[in-house]
């Protein structure tokens, strides 16, 4: 793809987030609601009947139409090709609603199995078994779709919910996050794995996943194809974790507190944790999100640290690290999509009637299990389970499987004494 296709004008991923964010929600407030399309069927003459009729799928039609629009711009915001978009976006919104469909089956919906999973099974079997591509596999952000998703989630979550279970996240993530770092690099040094990874695969297991693996290596200058393999055990560990964690929850009969504190805590990447506490229930889904934003916070503060260490270890100081760790650090590994997160909630627990809020309340909440979707339907396309069996050591991948079974344990543990 031409450099000139792909840079013209760009802005930060988490600010056109938060942009594009309210502008659904200001849509959705005061301009046009969104009708939400029924997924609802037990058997072929009412899958026929609810979700093929041509009043659904005319319902479907205008979701697709809005979020390509919401898309669109956020293609031009970060500079990516609008052509390639159009061409990309249709693909991966028939496979969500194949998705959603699936989800909506009234067995289906008896196991509690949510349209996420669907949608990130599909896109793996897509994206493992067929070579799309590279325009088709660059076209689509996950991120962009999952943030806008997290920032609508907002409206659904009153402020006294953060202020009441924030500040338990808050010392659960610290705990966890100093606890688990720590494990991870102290064993990654006994197996002998390389600075870099031993970084990356720290943060990553301890923070948030792909986000922290991105900052940490940024922070260092990492090797690119060291990040690309760390991102890769990040998105397929959280995949049996967002899947089989709320089941041993529920065998264990833990609360919808612990089990969403459990979850925000030690699965790593915030997509999956939305998608796991939602599996659970809509308190679930709360606390693991305010505990897993309680990490995101801590991004800034532990890529500022990791700035640091980086540059005075006198094991780095030969690696041309220029770089030197300021306030500007922290703000640019801050996640700034929390800001959207926080003020949309600011904004429906103070500010708005419940008059103004009620009409637009059920397309917001559709709106955002759609971005979700999308977004997991980008995941899968995006992984290539392979990746993980290519590389010529494999103690990188031992250490980062036995950093994560730490992480579930004692994060379970430090869940029910705060939360139980």
């Amino acid at each position: 793809m031409p450099e000139s296709t792909t840079k013209r004008f760009a802005l930060h991923e988490d600010w056109v987030v938060v942009i594009l964010g309210f502008l659904v929600i200001f849509c959705a407030l005061f301009f046009y609601i969104v009708p939400v399309p029924t997924f609802k069927w037990a058997d072929g003459q009412s899958l026929v009947g609810n979700v093929l009729a041509p009043a659904n799928l005319a319902i479907i039609l205008i979701q697709f139409l809005f979020l390509a629009t919401v898309g669109l711009l956020g293609a031009l915001f970060l500079g990516k090709s609008a052509k390639w978009f159009l061409l990309g976006f249709p693909v991966v919104f028939m496979i969500t609603m194949v998705a959603l469909a699936l989800a909506g089956n009234a067995f289906v919906k008896s196991l509690n199995l949510e349209a996420v999973i669907f949608s990130l099974a599909i896109g793996l079997a897509i994206g493992n078994l067929f070579k799309l591509p590279q325009w088709f596999r660059d076209t689509l952000s996950t991120e962009l779709f999952v943030k806008i998703g997290l920032v609508l989630l907002g409206t659904g979550v009153i402020f006294s919910d953060i202020l009441k279970a924030g500040s338990l996240g808050l010392v659960q993530a610290l705990v966890v996050v100093l606890s688990v770092w720590y494990f991870a690099f102290w064993l990654c040094k006994k197996l002998n794995v390389d600075q870099e990874l031993t970084m990356m695969i720290s943060s990553a297991v301890s923070i948030c996943g792909v986000s922290a693996a991105i900052a940490t290596s940024g922070a260092i200058k990492g090797d690119p194809k060291k990040l690309s393999y760390v991102i890769s055990m990040v998105l397929i560990t959280a995949i049996p974790m967002m899947i089989f964690m709320p089941y041993i929850a529920s065998y264990l009969s833990l609360s919808q507190e612990v089990t969403g504190a459990w979850l925000g805590g030690s699965i790593d990447t915030t997509g999956a944790v939305v998608a796991s506490g939602s599996l659970v229930g809509e308190e679930a889904l709360k606390i693991s999100t305010i505990v897993k934003f309680s990490q995101n916070v801590l991004l800034g503060i532990a890529a500022f640290a990791i700035s640091i260490y980086w540059t005075y270890n006198s094991s780095a100081q030969g690696a041309g690290i220029v770089e030197k760790p300021t306030l500007k650090v922290i703000w640019e590994r801050f996640p700034k999509f929390v800001l959207g997160f926080v003020a949309a909630s600011l904004l429906f627990s103070f500010i708005l009637s419940p008059e103004l809020i009620a009409p637009a309340k059920d397309s917001l909440k559709n709106l955002q299990n759609a971005w979700f979707t999308l977004a997991f339907t980008s995941i899968g396309r995006e992984t290539n389970i392979k990746d993980l069996f290519k590389h010529d050591n494999k103690k990188p991948l031992y250490a980062f499987l036995i950093a994560q079974l730490f992480n579930i344990l004692i994060t379970l543990l430090i869940a029910y004494f705060l939360f139980g």
